[in-house]
């Protein structure tokens, strides 16, 4: 199973909060999608023989700036490089502002199967502060016209951790997300990234950042309301219906191969990964010199490799098998190891049981402490 994600690098405007490459300039685009199209038909030798696709992510930035027919070429141009028979979900990420009726229609007869739309708050006042582009009333709308269009696999992000939302608010937004009805939810916690708006505003004090305590009370007012409304809480960030995981996300968190494509996007093939540089203008210039727009790639050591199989893999409801693992590596836990895991068990952060490490609830408000705690050192191979 192997996966691909595109990266389109464009949006109407700058959130405060977000690190990802984007521009808020647009008259690179069309140069940038012939550089797309260039860099899909050179790498198409990157998955190895047998290797299945099975899913197709469309990232930003904000895909769903693109026009339909330019959406239309790019698709064209992955099936025509690479074997899309198998691939059983194409996601697009979207803002709510641009889906109306006619561009969801249209995306359902691309193949377009899937949407994740950047929804965030349900509150006015949050989405000003955080400079999104839509409004409270443009989120109901888009999911509203996904579903006319068919769309059935739909999921919304939110944030928490909004400076001045309070837990009744918080509780409010959980509520209109449910309302809403979709089998899939992903909600993150606001963080402060260097260089970005949000960090000049708190450095400024233009914005109070939420305390430890809100974070964790919101996080924990989140898994026992949407549990409660019957989605899995199936990853850290993740809840869905059964049958409506991320399928693309979670080969991500079990450490399938996928290729990048697009400015910045990372690439991952059997312990080695690759990314591309994150400048448009730069990204273009390398691929009309017949370039791969790499920046750089790396050769993950074994202790690099069983540190992120330990952090993914506890980050995932099915947790560590440890059966697995020493399958995997041809090693299971040390002592040292075999200590923590005890010393957490009996402090009922990872569940009882033979075989598996999994976090409980408790253990999810400290998963970050568990899983570096569970690392190996360079003097631990």
């Amino acid at each position: 199973m192997a996966g691909i994600y595109v990266h389109i690098p464009f949006c109407r405007q700058a959130c405060t909060y977000c690190d990802f490459h984007f521009s808020t300039v647009l008259n690179l685009k069309k140069g940038l999608l012939e550089g797309l199209l260039h860099e899909i038909s050179i790498r198409n030798a990157f998955f190895r023989p047998g290797e299945e696709l099975k899913t197709l992510y469309f990232g930003g930035g904000t895909p769903s700036l693109l026009e339909l027919n330019e959406l239309e070429v790019v698709l064209d141009q992955l099936k025509r490089h690479f074997n899309l028979d198998h691939v059983q979900e194409i996601t697009l990420e979207a803002n709510p502002d641009d889906l109306s009726p006619a561009y969801v229609e249209g995306l359902r007869e691309l193949g377009i199967n899937r949407l994740s739309i950047g929804i965030q708050s349900f509150r006015e006042d949050d989405l000003r502060l955080i400079n999104r582009s839509h409004t409270a009333s443009q989120s109901k709308s888009a999911v509203k016209n996904a579903k006319a269009a068919g769309f059935e696999n739909i999921s919304l992000d939110l944030i928490y951790g909004i400076p001045g939302l309070s837990m009744a608010a918080w509780e409010d937004n959980l509520g209109e997300a449910l309302e809403l009805k979709v089998p899939h939810i992903s909600a993150y916690a606001l963080t402060v990234e260097p260089k970005t708006a949000l960090a000049h505003q708190v450095k400024t004090h233009k914005v109070r950042v939420a305390n430890d305590e809100d974070y964790l009370s919101q996080f924990e007012k989140m898994i026992l309301e949407l549990e409660k409304a019957g989605l899995e809480h199936y990853e850290l960030s993740n809840f869905a219906r059964p049958g409506f995981r991320s399928r693309h996300n979670s080969s991500y968190w079990k450490g399938l191969p996928y290729l990048g494509l697009g400015p910045s996007a990372h690439s991952y093939q059997k312990g080695e990964r690759s990314w591309n540089v994150a400048n448009n203008a730069l990204y273009i210039k390398e691929l009309s010199r017949g370039n791969l727009p790499l920046q750089e790639s790396e050769v993950l050591t074994p202790i690099d490799q069983f540190n992120e199989y330990v952090m993914t893999r506890l980050r995932i409801s099915e947790g560590i098998n440890e059966d697995e693992l020493a399958a995997r590596f041809g090693f299971g836990w040390n002592e040292e190891q075999l200590e923590v895991i005890g010393f957490y068990q009996q402090s009922g952060h990872i569940l009882p049981g033979e075989g598996k490490v999994r976090l409980s609830l408790e253990g999810k408000f400290i998963s970050d402490r568990i899983i570096s705690e569970l690392f190996l050192g360079n003097d631990d191979f």
